[in-house]
């Protein structure tokens, strides 16, 4: 069963029961509800063990492995691990970044150091965005791609 097929009412139930209940540790019974309100699919971090289909869980398990072991076993890092000023704090922060520290100064020296960083696009040479416009309208005039409608 995909998304796809699922009615929305169900989505709407589903999302619902989500939305009033939010809690990082589901109980038994809202982890069946929610199984049967909307597919199982590969991605998710948990075994889908209450899915109808019975293959799908070696399957799981088969992409669980593959994701570990191109990741080499180290941990997987997200948006969260590269804010270290978040409540509640990141479980491992991404590589690079340093530990929050809440004193006065040492936010305003963060602050500080986060807006002289270099921006990207200040290596662009000022000549491009002319140019290459200019080049494309050119083309244009050389190639006539409208010749057929003449």
């Amino acid at each position: 069963m995909s998304m796809e097929d699922t009615r929305w009412e169900q989505r709407l139930q589903a999302l619902t029961h989500i939305l009033t209940s939010p809690t990082t540790t589901p109980s038994l019974h809202s982890q069946f509800f929610i199984a049967t309100q909307i597919p199982c699919y590969l991605k998710w971090d948990y075994p889908p063990i209450l899915c109808s289909d019975p293959w799908i869980l070696k399957r799981w398990e088969w992409s669980l492995f593959l994701k570990r072991v191109f990741r080499m076993g180290l941990p997987q890092t997200s948006w969260r691990s590269k804010c270290p000023f978040q409540q509640p704090p990141p479980l491992i922060l991404a590589k690079g970044v340093d530990e929050a520290e809440w004193g006065h100064e040492q936010r305003r020296a963060y602050v500080r150091k986060r807006l002289s960083r270099k921006h990207l696009d200040k290596n662009v040479n000022p000549l491009l965005p002319i140019l290459i416009p200019n080049l494309l309208l050119l083309s244009l005039l050389i190639w006539n791609p409208f010749r057929s409608l003449d």
